[in-house]
């Protein structure tokens, strides 16, 4: 596989089985951004249990008269956990501040978009976290070619709708692989 060429952002990273790392098992990550210089993605599936937006929101001194659902805030990566990210629809622009990924995402790190959202006027859908997961220049290729990642296309409702403990298998089974038969071992044929 030639991953020097290829452009992942606006993919999904799927982490593989025993990949080593206990911070991205069974993670699904979105990327957000890829080049040469390296790589930064956001976890859709690892909600935060102690967080919920309508906290977040109190804690900002952001005030808000709408009957906010206890959204939960997700754990987006190890990588600068006191900032907050907002993966969004396109449909939402806060300028230079909004990281258009592509023709349906959107990626959004200013407290603005949070203020647009508790009066009703953000996007029409959206996943908050706090914190990304980031790799240096070569890094997530290298990660790849020891198969710790998989890559499948972002679907809208694979990052918003589904349930996020139903993400990882949905991923999966949206490259037609079963879970059940993957295995923690890597190798070479």
């Amino acid at each position: 596989m030639k991953t020097e060429s290829m452009n992942l952002a606006g993919k999904l990273l799927v982490a593989m089985p025993g990949m080593g790392d206990v911070r991205f098992e069974y993670s699904v990550i979105y990327v957000c951004a890829h080049s040469k210089d390296g790589t930064m993605g956001l976890i859709v599936n690892k909600p935060n249990p102690k967080l919920k937006f309508k906290k977040l929101l109190s804690q900002l001194n952001i005030s808000s008269n709408l009957s906010i659902i206890d959204t939960m805030v997700h754990f987006g990566g190890p990588v600068e956990q006191v900032r907050g990210f907002i993966l969004h629809s396109s449909d939402y622009q806060e300028g230079v501040d909004t990281l258009n990924v592509d023709g349906s995402f959107s990626m959004t790190a200013t407290p603005d978009i949070l203020k647009d959202i508790a009066k009703g006027e953000g996007p029409d859908i959206s996943l908050l976290a706090l914190g990304y997961s980031g790799w240096a220049s070569g890094q997530l290729e290298s990660e790849l070619l020891q198969n710790g990642w998989l890559i499948c296309d972002a679907t809208y409702d694979l990052v918003f709708k589904v349930a996020d403990n139903d993400k990882w298998a949905s991923a999966l089974a949206s490259l037609g692989v079963d879970p059940l038969m993957l295995s923690t071992q890597a190798g070479r044929a």
